[in-house]
């Protein structure tokens, strides 16, 4: 007997339950469906790791994944008529538009689709309020997380694939080019990769997670969120060796998890949170437009605003394809509430440089920020981005590793290097806003939404 797994978000053997369960029905042919339309849409930092990653999976599996290219509505139910595959396995989409597909799919099948697990510790769906309902606060959905709980790791990768019986009945598609935007360098790709950072992170940065997680400056984040967008790691296996850990950097930890399993679950019972504010917190008129929106918008990317830890944070974005945690929304902060751009062309912006790029964590980080989003920060919350750089990033380390006009500032005052002579950053640009006139201006334009 014959069975597809169709790799998704799973790109990895151990810990996957639909792999183990593809593996006890039968004969198992690993395929990838590379969708143009998800290809097109993704930027090249995503696109290149992504084939990174398809190449570690398919030396773990001895040259045996499978490559189409197409739409899976038409590719899958075509491979399992072409190799009489009795099932195809998956792991299940929470997300609306992988429903949607998934739907489609199984309609077109002659076989059954069988989901198996999800990308996340609990379904997102699976935790409900008293009265059946999402939950809207953060602080409860934890509680009932925790206590809904989630299964034990499925076997590990070496058992995994000893117990995959693998079919080589057809030929792959070749992959198409992608390479990382000149300069940028990927972090390793794969499974492999993936538990050796973790394994790292567990012998060090773990334990002072919880102090030094907020800090750009420290290696004290574990840099998990792209194995992690791509399923090279499931959290579950995470939060099983966390449990071993008591510690407050173990807790800190897995309250980031459950952050995760918050956003899907948040887009689940919202889909329209992909693109629209949940909350509108400002008036329409009060937003940048035109030339105006597109020149504030340019600084920022092009990390060019005068603001050295904003600046810092936009050119590690091109430069790594990542961002740390608290300076992705201390720039976020500035882009919404000092240039009033509006939160979704910062969106779009990450989603298209970020490696990590994925749809339900970007985008409610985004609505968290900019105030309109399920249990998001208050709206006159607004990050003061040199406050910000001398209590996370107290020695300029950061900032002079990313902004090299200003390396020969030393110490604290890489944060504010307009109370300098010119002559000592002249090729840094003048803050292109006054951080104090804007947030009064944002909490102004604030005041008066809620008066209307």
């Amino acid at each position: 007997m014959t069975t597809l797994h169709w790799f998704r978000r799973d790109l990895r053997l151990g810990d996957n339950p639909a792999l183990m369960a593809a593996a006890d029905q039968g004969d198992v042919l690993p395929v990838f469906v590379l969708d143009p339309a998800l290809w097109h849409s993704a930027g090249d930092p995503r696109r290149a790791y992504l084939l990174r990653s398809l190449r570690a999976l398919d030396e773990q599996l001895d040259g045996g994944l499978l490559i189409r290219r197409g739409d899976p509505c038409t590719v899958i139910p075509d491979l399992a008529r072409e190799v009489a595959a009795e099932a195809v396995h998956i792991t299940a989409d929470s997300a609306p538009a992988g429903r949607r597909r998934d739907e489609q799919v199984e309609r077109a099948l002659d076989v059954p689709l069988v989901g198996t697990g999800s990308p996340y510790a609990v379904t997102p769906g699976r935790v409900r309020t008293k009265g059946g309902d999402g939950y809207q606060v953060f602080t409860p959905f934890r509680r009932a997380w925790q206590d809904h709980g989630w299964h034990s790791p499925a076997p590990g990768r070496h058992a995994a694939r000893e117990r995959l019986r693998l079919v080589d009945a057809c030929r792959s598609d070749p992959l198409p080019e992608a390479e990382p935007p000149a300069g940028m360098q990927l972090p390793e790709a794969g499974e492999v990769a993936a538990l050796d950072r973790w394994a790292a992170v567990l012998d060090g940065p773990l334990a002072h997670y919880d102090t030094e997680r907020d800090r750009p400056d420290l290696d004290g984040t574990s840099r998990l969120s792209v194995p992690l967008k791509w399923g090279e790691v499931h959290p579950r296996t995470l939060l099983a060796d966390l449990a071993r850990h008591r510690s407050a950097g173990a807790d800190t930890f897995r309250g980031q998890l459950a952050w995760r399993d918050f956003h899907a679950d948040v887009l689940f019972h919202s889909p329209s949170a992909r693109d629209t504010s949940l909350t509108p917190v400002l008036p329409e008129d009060s937003w940048a437009e035109g030339a105006e929106e597109d020149a504030a918008l340019t600084a920022w990317a092009e990390g060019r605003t005068g603001y050295p830890l904003v600046d810092a944070g936009m050119r590690q974005l091109r430069g790594e394809g990542w961002m740390h945690n608290r300076v992705r929304m201390v720039v976020a902060s500035f882009l919404v509430k000092d240039l009033h751009v509006r939160w979704q062309r910062g969106a779009a912006h990450f989603m298209t440089w970020l490696v990590d790029g994925d749809v339900p964590q970007n985008q409610l980080n985004w609505q968290w920020v900019a105030g309109t989003g399920r249990d998001a920060a208050p709206y006159f919350r607004v990050f003061n981005p040199v406050r910000q750089g001398l209590t996370y990033d107290p020695e300029g380390r950061y900032v002079r590793r990313w902004v090299p006009e200003l390396r020969d500032i030393p110490g604290r005052a890489v944060h504010e290097p307009w109370k300098l002579p010119r002559s000592a950053a002249p090729d840094y640009p003048a803050p292109v806003v006054d951080h104090s006139t804007e947030r009064a201006a944002t909490l102004a334009a604030y005041q008066e939404q809620r008066r209307r």
